[in-house]
C-alpha cells in the first residue's frame, strides 16, 4: 500500500499518541507499505508552531525531518502536476493544506490516512483512524 500521511496522523505516530489505532500504526510501521509526508505537511507543521498552536519538543524544522528519517517515512515534494489537480475538487473543504494533500493523492496515486471527515467526501481512497 501507499499511504501518504495527514499532518496530525504523524505528529500522532511520531509521539505514540493513543488516538492513532493500533492497526493504523501497525499499517504506517509495515516495511511492506511505502509512507509518505508531503512538504505541505511540513509547511502547514511551521506556521502553526509559529502561531503557538503546535507544541514540539524542539525546533520544527530540524525535528520534524528527523523523525520523518526515524521513522522511514519518504518526503513528497509538491509538484506542477498535483497543484493543477486543484482545479478538479469541489470547494468541500476551506483548508488549503488538506485540499493539497488530496490533490498530491490523486496525482500520486495514494492512500491519505486522516481522521478528517472532510477529506473523505473527496475521495475512497482513505484509511480512516
Amino acid at each position: 500500500m501507499r499511504l501518504l500521511l495527514d499532518t496530525h496522523i504523524f505528529l500522532w505516530y511520531i509521539s505514540g499518541d493513543n488516538r492513532l489505532q493500533p492497526s493504523v500504526r501497525d499499517e504506517i510501521s509495515d516495511t511492506r507499505n511505502d509512507v509518505y509526508l508531503s512538504v505541505t505537511s511540513l509547511w502547514e507543521s511551521l506556521i502553526k508552531f509559529q502561531l503557538g498552536r503546535l507544541p514540539l519538543p524542539a525546533n520544527p524544522q530540524e525535528y520534524l525531518p528527523l523523525q520523518r528519517e526515524k521513522h522511514g517515512i519518504s518526503t513528497l515534494p509538491l509538484d506542477e502536476a498535483s497543484v493543477a489537480n486543484l482545479i478538479k475538487l469541489p470547494n468541500l473543504h476551506r483548508d488549503p493544506f488538506d485540499r493539497m494533500l488530496i490533490c498530491q493523492a490523486m496525482e500520486h496515486d495514494l492512500t491519505i490516512v486522516t481522521l478528517d471527515n472532510q477529506i473523505c467526501a473527496y475521495t475512497d481512497n482513505v484509511l480512516r483512524c
